[in-house]
């Protein structure tokens, strides 16, 4: 008797236990995206419901609330952050989270309406940068990579316009909010920022005549698929990156969304060899 109502409890056991695998694989891959990564997820999404992998897009408004969801396990990943931005949070959050691969890169360039070169950078001429400190130093750094500055520490992520220790041309930096990049270059003679901005503004033909862009070469810019750490690596999630990454559709959505012009993004993972 003993026996038979040990094998019945460990076939209810079991039985739930398959329910609940079942339950878990049938759930769909959440991953938390803004409004600019928000169409390629999407893409990748409907390639991967053709797949028979179900994946749930959600977009968030702000810059904090997708760490926050991932962090309480209301995502499975989020994309929206360069590893800048994602090493920042940590710090001053105390996140665990980890990478679990790279998607696209957003350049930046170098704007005007009436400088035709960077030789031509006039002495004194305003230069408008975004005003949040991981962006402000990307953009630093690309301008003492193209010569017109040097900064304190010369690899720092995190300089601000109070790093500047060399500035020949005397130029006059004024911050501004990354989303106002559009209609602060009416204002300032050099305008650096993301060059979507332009595009989302309707000004694709400024989008494509900046005096410089960045590329490859900042990586650590490029926005990333963020997971939680200290959990072994979901396969479906893998299966989303490699659909993200290899399909031809998702590919194309990209260069609709990045303003159809390949200076204004990089795809970094076809700079490495392949896998």
């Amino acid at each position: 008797m003993i026996q038979h109502v040990k094998k019945k409890l460990w076939l209810a056991l079991g039985a739930a236990g398959l329910t609940l695998a079942v339950a878990a694989q049938a759930a769909p891959v959440k991953i938390g995206v803004s409004a600019v990564t928000a169409p390629s997820l999407e893409a990748t999404a409907a390639e991967a419901r053709k797949q028979g992998l179900d994946v749930e897009v959600i977009e968030f408004s702000d810059w904090t609330t997708p760490n926050e969801a991932l962090a309480s396990g209301d995502l499975d990943a989020n994309y929206f952050q360069h590893l800048p931005f994602l090493e920042n949070a940590v710090k001053v959050r105390g996140y665990r989270f980890k990478v679990a691969d790279v998607g696209f890169l957003m350049n930046v360039g170098v704007f005007s309406k009436s400088i035709r070169s960077l030789d031509a950078v006039p002495d004194g001429a305003t230069v408008s940068v975004y005003d949040d400190v991981t962006n402000q130093g990307r953009q630093l750094l690309f301008l003492q990579k193209l010569g017109l500055i040097k900064l304190k520490n010369p690899e720092d992520s995190f300089s601000t316009v109070y790093d500047i220790t060399e500035n020949p041309r005397k130029l006059k930096f004024v911050e501004i909010p990354g989303p106002q990049l559009a209609r602060a270059l009416d204002d300032v003679d050099l305008a650096v920022g993301a060059p979507l901005f332009f595009v989302a503004a309707g000004r694709s033909d400024v989008a494509s005549s900046g005096l410089a862009y960045s590329g490859a070469e900042d990586e650590k810019y490029a926005i990333h698929f963020v997971v939680r750490d200290g959990e072994p690596a979901d396969p479906r999630l893998q299966q989303v990156i490699r659909i993200y990454q290899d399909s031809p559709v998702v590919r194309a959505q990209i260069h609709e969304s990045l303003g159809k012009d390949e200076k204004l993004y990089t795809l970094p993972w076809l700079e490495k060899p392949p896998r």
